[in-house]
């Protein structure tokens, strides 16, 4: 009898998987898809020799997460390769805000009148950046927090609306970059808790950067799925599950799954009927014949570039996506750029381009018009660099990736108390109905992203209860 199975080879159930044969479980990963990957995958989507990646692009979580830290990454192949500039933030008028690595640049790009206001948000936590991530993204109850005054600090800041926090800028620059960094999780902008969202984005990109990988996001996933196999684990693709009896006998199962299907699979009912998903989005991979025309000179040397004229503009397409059930008619727009800094994601001369906009859950409409007039406001020019594209809606996502339901890429809705207390109001979250079941999917603390600390810390939790028995 095995000691743990997991099912879902996202980030997370490779980490699951990792730490528990690390501490010498034996362990066997089950894969529905050909590859291994869920959220962090790369494929040939357009053009021969143009590689996307069909979600996750850039990564400030993956390359500040602890879970990652700690396991040798590197020596199965994976390299961060970073930008000159983590993000910008260009705007109608030619300029942009930055966020660089350094504050200073930051500060001065949203110009004199609050270069101060943000150097005094940022600057407590800074030296603190390991400490402070490793204690917000292990919560709740898998560690004890090693530096509590600096966590209660930032909570008292990043848990209020990030409309409050808005309230310290006097200028839109400033108050537009906040608003995108939010929006990143597709939250209300005056949700619970999006202080600390913007927070996080904004300390991750002054300490790590936002870096890609090379090669693609599936570095992760196969130097992940490399380390496993290295420590005695076993990985079985092409392996759908449909209930816990397709599965061999094992002393705990861990899911890396959404949920509801884990309801499915486990006989739970309906056991997480409440859990509630949030908006879809709308992703466009592109193949160009040369960069993106930026009008902003900082957004051409930027991996990440965020795209919506104002705040107000920013919070009109979360709530028509997420409130009205409609398509925004500007849509606010996270693009990556990876050839920027990888030129092997292209032919020579040749870009790869990603890019989505916010749309109601479940939603089966066109975005690539609305898109492409939203981009050409800040490059003009951009469709005549186009050579192929490949769109995928809600549908077509949740087809790629089961997590992923009506296209939620946050496979959970980032709002009110299901930011922090997800996919149940519960100390235990990682726990299910059935005590030798576990769920460590990015449904569970501290939630979306490729970090894998759900993994891990799901991880802890299931050997405790192995030691037990």
């Amino acid at each position: 009898m095995l000691d743990a199975v997991v099912v879902g080879a996202g980030p997370n159930g490779l980490t699951a998987a990792v730490e528990l044969a690390r501490r010498g479980f034996s362990v066997a990963l089950f894969e529905a898809k050909g590859t291994v990957g869920g959220g962090a995958r790369t494929e040939e989507l357009t053009l021969p020799g143009f590689r996307h990646d069909p979600c996750s692009a850039a990564h400030p979580l993956a390359v500040s997460s602890p879970a990652f830290r700690g396991l040798p990454l590197e020596r199965h192949g994976l390299e961060w390769l970073h930008p000159e500039l983590p993000m910008a933030h260009p705007f109608l008028d030619g300029t942009a805000a930055v966020l660089s690595r350094s504050v200073g640049e930051t500060a001065a790009s949203f110009g004199p009148r609050d270069a101060g206001a943000y150097r005094r948000l940022v600057t407590p936590f800074l030296h603190r950046w390991d400490t402070l991530v490793r204690d917000f993204m292990s919560l709740p109850l898998t560690a004890l927090p090693r530096d509590p005054v600096t966590l209660a600090r930032f909570g008292l800041v990043g848990l209020p609306p990030s409309t409050w926090l808005a309230r310290r800028f006097h200028d839109e620059r400033a108050r537009t970059l906040l608003a995108g960094l939010v929006a990143h999780v597709m939250a209300p902008l005056n949700g619970f808790a999006t202080s600390a969202i913007g927070l996080v984005f904004a300390l991750a990109a002054h300490t790590r950067g936002w870096p890609v990988a090379r090669g693609g996001s599936q570095a992760i996933s196969d130097a992940l799925a490399a380390h496993l196999r290295e420590l005695g684990g076993t990985v079985h693709t092409d392996y759908e599950v449909k209930r816990l009896d397709d599965l061999p006998p094992a002393r705990a199962y861990v899911f890396d799954t959404s949920p509801t299907a884990l309801a499915r699979i486990a006989g739970f009912g309906d056991h997480y009927a409440r859990y509630r998903y949030g908006p879809g989005v709308f992703k466009i991979d592109y193949a160009l014949d040369g960069p993106v025309p930026w009008t902003a000179p900082e957004a051409r040397r930027a991996g990440t570039v965020q795209i919506g004229a104002d705040s107000a503009e920013i919070g009109a397409a979360l709530r028509a996506a997420s409130r009205e059930n409609r398509a925004p008619d500007a849509p606010f727009l996270i693009t990556v750029q990876p050839s920027v800094v990888d030129p092997t994601r292209a032919p020579e001369g040749k870009h790869v381009f990603w890019v989505y906009g916010h749309v109601p859950h479940g939603w089966t409409g066109d975005l690539t018009d609305a898109i492409e007039r939203q981009l050409e406001r800040f490059a003009p020019g951009f469709r005549d660099r186009v050579l192929a594209r490949a769109t995928a809606g809600p549908p077509e996502l949740a087809a790629r990736n089961a997590n992923y339901a009506g296209g939620d890429i946050a496979t959970g809705a980032v709002s009110g108390l299901q930011t922090l207390l997800r996919p149940k109001l519960s100390l235990y979250p990682y726990a299910t109905p059935h005590p030798a079941v576990f769920i460590c999917s990015q449904a569970t603390p501290p939630g979306p992203g490729v970090h894998g600390m759900p993994g891990h810390n799901a991880a802890k939790a299931v050997w405790r209860r192995l030691r037990q028995t």
